[in-house]
C-alpha cells in the first residue's frame, strides 16, 4: 500500500483541525515566574493553578553548518530569558501555523506545571510528540493545562525538525533520514537534566505522541540511541509493526532505498545558505529511513525485537513498562471522506480502481474488494474501513500480543461517535471517531476549549486520569486498582469498561496478517 499516501492524508487532516482551533485571539499572559536552568534563567507566565514556560531551547539552531546534522547543544545566555510565548515553529507550509514558517531556529519545548510541583516534590513528566506526517505542527498548539492541572503532571511539547529538513535521507549524511528523531532525543535528554527545576520527576518520564508523533514513539522504542531517555510509552493512532519489508512501521524506508540525488557539493551549498530553499518539499511525506549503523546513530529496528534482545532490563533501549498503541474505531474515516469530497465518489464501479490505486501488489486488490464490498452509498464508511484496519487497528492488535510477553501492556480505544467535528463542513457520511478527534479531549488544541458535552466533559476526565495515572504508577487503573482491565473502550459511558476486539475486527484482522 502506498502508506505515503496515508501518512500525508492524516497530516493534512490534523492540520485541517489545529488551524480551525488557532483562528482567534489568544488570552492575555499572566504574571512572570522564574526558574534557573542550567543555560541561564527563564521567566515564564503564572495562570490560576498551573505555570508554563514557552520557547525554551533545547538544541542549538540546526542552520548553516548543522544543517542536515545531529543537533548539537544550546548555548547559555545572560540575563532572564522570556518564555511567556510561543517560539516559531519548524519550517512548514501554511496551514496548521498560520502563513507557515521558514524559521530553522525552531528547537524548542514547552513546559506545563502544576502549582503543586516543586523541585522538592517533583511530579511525573510526560513528553507529547506532535503529529502531522512529519511535515507539520507545533508543539505550541497543544495547552496541556488541563491535563496538568487534573493529572499532577508536569507536562513538555516538543518542536523538531520536519519534512526534507528532519528527514531527507542521504547515505553520505550521518544519521541520515533521521534528524528530527535525533532532535527528539535531545529533547528528552534536556528533560532528564533540567525537568527538576520545573517540579518534574527526571526519573518518572513517559513519552506520548499522536499520528506522526505516534510513529516517533515507536521509533525512540526501536533506537538504541533512547537507551534511558525516557521510561514509559503511550502511542496514539501510529502502529510500530508493518510488513516484512517494513519492519519498524508502516511508513518507514531503508536507506538503500532512500533519496540518494544530493551530492557533496550540493549538500556544501544548501548548508551555505542563509535559509535553506527545500521548504516547498516539506509538504510531501518524508518518511524516517533505518539502517544497520552503530549504537550512536538514531537507527531503527523492530521494537519487539529490541525488547527481546535486552532481555527486560529497566534501562535497555525498550522502556520497562511501555503501553502500546491506542487506536480508534474509524480512524481511515478521513481520508475516505478526502476522497469523495475531491470528487472522487466510492462506488461499486469506481471501488476496484480506488482499491488498486493504495493496494497495488498482484491479487491483493481482488481480495481486497472481496473482503470489503462496497454496496450502492456505503463507499466512504467501507473505504475508511479498510485505510483504518490495514494501518491502525490490526497492526495495533498485531503488536499487542508479542509485547505483552515482556511487559505490562493496555490498550484502549477512543469510541465517542459523537465526537465534536474538528473542521468545518458537513461530512458526506458520519465520520464516528475520526483520527485525531480525541485530541480535544486531552488539550486545548491552539490554547481554546472545543465544545464539549457535560457527558463528554466527563470523559475527558476519564482519559486524562488513565494517562496520568499510567504516568505516575505505570498502570491506567491505578496502583490499588482491584481489577485492571487490558484493553477499554472509552466512550460516553466511561464507567463502563467493554473489551475492544469484537469479532468482527478479529475476522478482518486474519485476513490483513494473512497477506503480510
Amino acid at each position: 500500500m502506498t502508506m505515503h499516501r496515508v501518512l500525508t492524508a492524516l497530516g493534512c487532516a490534523l492540520t485541517a483541525v489545529l488551524t480551525t482551533a488557532w483562528s482567534g485571539p489568544l488570552p492575555p499572559a499572566r504574571p512572570a515566574t522564574k526558574v534557573v536552568t542550567h543555560n541561564g534563567v527563564m521567566r515564564g507566565a503564572a495562570h490560576d493553578g498551573y505555570r508554563t514556560f514557552e520557547g525554551i531551547p533545547y538544541a542549538a539552531p540546526p542552520v548553516g553548518s548543522l544543517r542536515w546534522a545531529p543537533p548539537h547543544r544550546a548555548l547559555p545566555w545572560s540575563g532572564a530569558r522570556d518564555a511567556t510565548r510561543p517560539a516559531s515553529a519548524c519550517p512548514q507550509p501554511a496551514g496548521e501555523v498560520p502563513g507557515g514558517s521558514t524559521d530553522e531556529g525552531c528547537l524548542h519545548l514547552d513546559v506545563t506545571t502544576p502549582d503543586s510541583a516543586d523541585p522538592a516534590h517533583p511530579r511525573p513528566v510526560i513528553v507529547w510528540l506532535h503529529g502531522g506526517g512529519l511535515t507539520t505542527g507545533a508543539g505550541s498548539s497543544y495547552d496541556a493545562h488541563r491535563m496538568a492541572t487534573r493529572g499532577d503532571v508536569v507536562v513538555v511539547t516538543v518542536d523538531y525538525r520536519l519534512g526534507a529538513l528532519g528527514f531527507l535521507a542521504h547515505s553520505g549524511l550521518p544519521g541520515s533520514g533521521t534528524f528530527g528523531l535525533a532532535d527528539q532525543q535531545a529533547a528528552l535528554r534536556w528533560v532528564r537534566a533540567e525537568i527538576g527545576a520545573f517540579g518534574g520527576d527526571a526519573h518518572n518520564v513517559t513519552l506520548a505522541g499522536e499520528s506522526a508523533g505516534g510513529y516517533s514513539v515507536c521509533a525512540q522504542l526501536a533506537s538504541p540511541a533512547a537507551v534511558g531517555l525516557f521510561d514509559r510509552a503511550i502511542i496514539e493512532s501510529g502502529p510500530c509493526t508493518g510488513s516484512p519489508d517494513h519492519p519498524f512501521a508502516p511508513y518507514s524506508v531503508a536507506l538503500s532505498s532512500a533519496c540518494h540525488g544530493l551530492g557533496p557539493r550540493g549538500k556544501g551549498r544548501l548548508r551555505r545558505r542563509t535559509r535553506c530553499r527545500c521548504l516547498p518539499a516539506t509538504g510531501e511525506s518524508h518518511p524516517p529511513s533505518r539502517s544497520s549503523g552503530d549504537r550512536s546513530t538514531t537507527r531503527l529496528r523492530h521494537p519487539v525485537a529490541a525488547r527481546r534482545s535486552c532481555g527486560g532490563h529497566r534501562r535497555g533501549p525498550f522502556p520497562s513498562r511501555p503501553r502500546p498503541p491506542r487506536k480508534q474505531p474509524r480512524r481511515g474515516q478521513w481520508l475516505g471522506r478526502g476522497i469523495i469530497q475531491a470528487g472522487n465518489p466510492v462506488t461499486p464501479d469506481t471501488w476496484p480502481d480506488v482499491v488498486a490505486a493504495f493496494f497495488p501488489s498482484p491479487g491483493q486488490a481482488d481480495a481486497i474488494i472481496r473482503e470489503y464490498p462496497v454496496h450502492d452509498t456505503d463507499g466512504g464508511p467501507v473505504f475508511g474501513a479498510v485505510i483504518g484496519d490495514a494501518n491502525f487497528a490490526c497492526p495495533t492488535a498485531r503488536a499487542d500480543a508479542p509485547l505483552a510477553v515482556h511487559v505490562p501492556t493496555w490498550r484502549d480505544e477512543f469510541a465517542d461517535e459523537h465526537a465534536p467535528p474538528l473542521t468545518s463542513g458537513t461530512p458526506p457520511f458520519p465520520l464516528g471517531a475520526p483520527h485525531a478527534s480525541e485530541l480535544p479531549y486531552l488539550f486545548d488544541l491552539g490554547g481554546r476549549p472545543r465544545a464539549l458535552s457535560p457527558a463528554q466533559h466527563r470523559l475527558a476526565g476519564t482519559m486524562i486520569d488513565y494517562w496520568t495515572r499510567f504516568a505516575r504508577s505505570a498502570d491506567p487503573n491505578g496502583p490499588a486498582s482491584p481489577q485492571r482491565p487490558r484493553h477499554v473502550t472509552l466512550s460516553l459511558a466511561p464507567d463502563h469498561i467493554a473489551p475492544t476486539r469484537t469479532e468482527q475486527l478479529r475476522h478482518h484482522c486474519a485476513f490483513w496478517n494473512a497477506r503480510r
